[in-house]
This record gives C-alpha cells, structure tokens and sequence, in this order.
C-alpha cells in the first residue's frame, strides 16, 4: 500500500501539482489564522484534531469496496502532503528570472525559496548562493524525504503521520511569512519539528556522505550522531555541501539546479529503500 500510493502521489505531483491547489499548507490556512495569539497548546490542539479526523476517516471507509475507497483516501492525503508545488513553481520563476538578469525578481524569488532560514545579506555571491542551495536542499527533504519517512515507518497508521507532520510544517511556514519570530517561538512548532526531524534527517545524511566525498562526510555524519545543539537544518546541509563544494557557486542559474539535481538523486535513493524494503516484508 505504502509504495503504490508513493508512486501515484509522486506520479500525479510530477506532472500537475504546480501551485497551491493541492498543497495542506494552502487548506489550512483559515486553521493558522485562527485566534490571536499563539501557544503550543494551540498547536498541538490543530495537530491532534487534524490526526484524529483522519484516524476517523480511516476506520469510516476500512472494509468498504474491497479497500477502494481506503486506498483512495491514502492518495488523497499523500497528494495533500507531499510535493512542493508551490515551491516548484517558485523555483522556475526565480530561474527565469536568473536568466534574463532580472535581479529585483531573482532576489524576491530567491527570499520566497529560503523563508524558513533566510538569506544573508551582507556577504558575497557564493555565500548567498550557496545558502540559495542549502535552502533548495531544506525544501526536498521538508516536501519530500520526511514525508516520505514518516508514510513509511507508521505503516498502517501513515496517513495519520504524515498529515500531523504536514500540519506542523505548513503552520511553521504560515508563521514565517505572517507572523513575528517570538510569535513563531510561543507556538512551539520549531521545537516539535526538530525533534520529529532527528532521525529522518541522519538517515538522508547518509546518502549525502555516500554520494559525496565519503572520507569527509561519513566522519562529519557520525559526529552529528551525537550532536544535540546544531539545528536539524543545518545538520543535513553541512553533509550536503560536501557533495556539492567540488563545484564552484558563482553560477546564480547553475547553482541551484545542481542542489536540485543532488536532492533528486537522494528521493530517488529514499524510494528504492522504501521498495527494497517492501519487497523485503512481503517475501517474509
């Protein structure tokens, strides 16, 4: 089930979800808005109220129609879920704008790509650049590789998981762009986050360290083992840049298809194992 249903939502993301129209961050934004005020009572209210209506919706349609409409609801909540569509759509047009030396245009896309973390300012080009890549990276494993994990490992229960993390990093995102960071910090979600993302992220760090310069990376990826202070986001792109600083990050159009070009690289590795290891559970 896990794997067909990741086939199809990648299948159908690929080739039409290209805005916000399927995207949870965008159904849920009348949810965020919702009071005044933050706190993490409030977000772990929309999280476990979120979790439970698709746990109901779940046993509703267990056993009906031969699982059609089970399996419909998986797909449904996949496509909901996972895939960046909208950030898709931002990419290209900061590359279009890249392209035709657009700078006021290439800066605004360039911010809208990186609105968790940011971009320096004051710095040179392949700082910016390379933070540009860190960015473009953060995004795949947000939109992607996370969800992808958390489908995975609560097996029959993945919808439900992977709606509450879908849930967590659309109200973060929401607070990013409409709120005020000690706002931000009151609700709690970048604490919630950092712990959900440890493990998926030391996973993915190894596929980094093996596509990059292992001697560098497999020593810097056992550090982060025990690394309980760096930032989750910083953890995965410090291993990412190992692969990518054997290229040069002057490039404003080359740079960001490369860490975009690595990130594929590493969803495609993400899917193998995930079907390596269906394969594995079935013949057992």
């Amino acid at each position: 089930m896990t794997l067909f249903t990741l086939l199809l939502v990648l299948a159908w993301e690929r080739l039409f979800k290209l805005g916000e129209h399927w995207q949870l961050d965008h159904r849920f934004e009348r949810v965020f808005r919702w009071g005044h005020q933050t706190s993490l009572a409030k977000t772990l209210a929309i999280i476990i109220i979120w979790m439970a209506i698709i746990w109901a919706l779940l046993r509703t349609v267990d056993g009906i129609m031969f699982g059609v409409p089970h399996l419909v609801l998986w797909v449904v909540i996949g496509l909901l879920c996972i895939g960046a569509g909208i950030m898709r759509k931002h990419y290209r047009a900061y590359l279009k704008s890249a392209r035709q030396n657009d700078v006021d245009a290439c800066s605004q896309m360039a911010e809208e790509l990186a609105l968790i973390h940011g971009l320096p300012i004051d710095c040179t080009q392949e700082d910016r650049l390379r933070e540009l890549q860190n960015a473009l990276l953060w995004i795949n494993f947000r939109y992607y590789i996370a969800p992808i994990f958390w489908l995975m490992v609560a097996g029959p229960y993945g919808p439900i998981a992977l709606g509450g993390y879908a849930a967590l990093r659309g109200y973060q995102t929401w607070l990013a762009r409409h709120s005020t960071p000690l706002k931000r910090a009151k609700s709690g979600v970048d604490s919630i986050l950092h712990i959900l993302d440890w493990v998926p992220v030391r996973l993915v760090g190894v596929a980094y360290a093996l596509i990059g310069h292992g001697e560098r990376a497999l020593p810097a990826w056992f550090a982060s083992l025990g690394d309980i202070h760096s930032s989750q986001y910083q953890v995965l792109t410090r291993l990412a840049q190992f692969s990518l600083a054997r290229d040069t990050h002057i490039d404003p159009v080359q740079t960001p298809r490369l860490a975009v070009s690595m990130a594929r690289k590493v969803t495609i590795i993400s899917l193998v194992v995930v079907a390596l290891l269906t394969i594995y559970g079935t013949l057992m």
